[in-house]
């Protein structure tokens, strides 16, 4: 009976263990290739938030939102509305969201980057925000129509003269009578003001009339009454009656439709305003304030340059200067408006 002879297995056996170390070797140095293996390197996302007239939103909201529960977050904007993400995946579809109160939120496509890359985020733009409640819907006006109110005290022709009384908003919100006076105040004081009623002062001066002789005197007189035609015109025209029987004041730019359509609208502009409902109406709040203008200047205009037919004379004039300004603001001013010129 021959034995087992353990010594003839070895060679075999060797085999099987050098191919079990084999494969865990290699199984060891995959893994250790896939630990290893270095991670795309991450990106980052930078921008500046701003309203329709391109100034910064200081403390807007950015959430940075990708496909995955933990992609998402948020930074608070600097007092420049810039705001920074860092440590951005590449290769991951993300949309950047925009926020502040007072406005409508701001929403950017799908956005992915590449590894390492540096994404500097153009024309985040907050539009004015609409309000959606009733329960919220007078506060978020007033809020709306002050801002309105702020972007037209920037509006000047040729950056210079002042453009207030228009709107090139395409939703305008209704002025409350705080508005209306504070518009009114702002042209006023305007420095552009006086010094263009100092030049018709001096037009005036050169044309004798009305009849306050020559001499410094007499310029300073016709200086005044320019100035107080002008004071009670848009005081009383532009905010007294406009509160009282809820009108705008404003010329609402229409910007769209042909070339007769824009002249008719133009043409009716003294004769019709926006109510604060949002209907068109009778302008008694202009009217009124052309004849009230002309009635009180009788009070300090010499007495040969009073009565009844001056008071219809300068109404007559008034109305004339408002349908010329209608068709220049419709066709020619907001070209001159830098502020305007991009918007609708």
């Amino acid at each position: 009976m021959r034995l087992p002879n353990f010594w003839e297995h070895m060679p075999q056996r060797k085999l099987s263990f050098a191919v079990l170390m084999i494969c865990i070797l290699a199984a060891r140095s995959a893994a250790s290739q896939q630990i290893s293996a270095p991670e795309p390197e991450a990106g980052s996302i930078v921008g500046t938030v701003t309203d329709i007239r391109s100034d910064p939103i200081p403390e807007a909201t950015v959430v940075l939102e990708g496909s995955g529960a933990g992609d998402t977050r948020s930074v608070t904007a600097n007092d420049n509305g810039f705001f920074s993400f860092s440590g951005v995946k590449p290769g991951i579809p993300y949309h950047v969201t925009a926020s502040a109160k007072g406005f409508a939120v701001w929403v950017s496509p799908p956005i992915t980057i590449t590894a390492g890359q540096y994404l500097e985020m153009t024309r985040i733009t907050l539009n004015l925000a609409v309000a959606m409640t009733t329960v919220t819907a007078a506060v978020d006006q007033v809020e709306i129509a002050t801002q309105q109110v702020e972007i037209a005290e920037k509006q000047r022709v040729l950056g210079i003269i002042p453009n207030f009384y228009v709107s090139y908003d395409q939703n305008p919100v209704p002025l409350t009578t705080k508005l209306k006076f504070k518009l009114a105040t702002h042209v006023m004081v305007d420095p552009v003001t006086i010094l263009g009623t100092g030049f018709v002062a001096a037009l005036d001066q050169a044309g004798d009339t009305p009849d306050y002789g020559q001499g410094w005197d007499a310029y300073g007189k016709r200086f005044g009454a320019n100035y107080a035609n002008g004071l009670t015109d848009i005081f009383i025209g532009g905010a007294i009656l406009p509160s009282l029987l809820h009108q705008d004041p404003r010329y609402f730019y229409k910007g769209t439709g042909t070339n007769k359509s824009r002249v008719i609208y133009a043409l009716l502009n003294p004769f019709r305003c926006r109510g604060d409902n949002g209907q068109w109406q009778p302008n008694y709040s202009s009217l009124g304030g052309y004849l009230a203008s002309g009635a009180i200047s009788n009070a300090y205009y010499p007495e040969s340059d009073r009565g009844v037919g001056r008071v219809f004379s300068t109404f007559g004039v008034d109305v004339g200067a408002n349908i010329a300004n209608s068709l220049i603001q419709e066709f020619l001013l907001k070209k001159l408006t830098p502020s305007a010129k991009n918007r609708n």
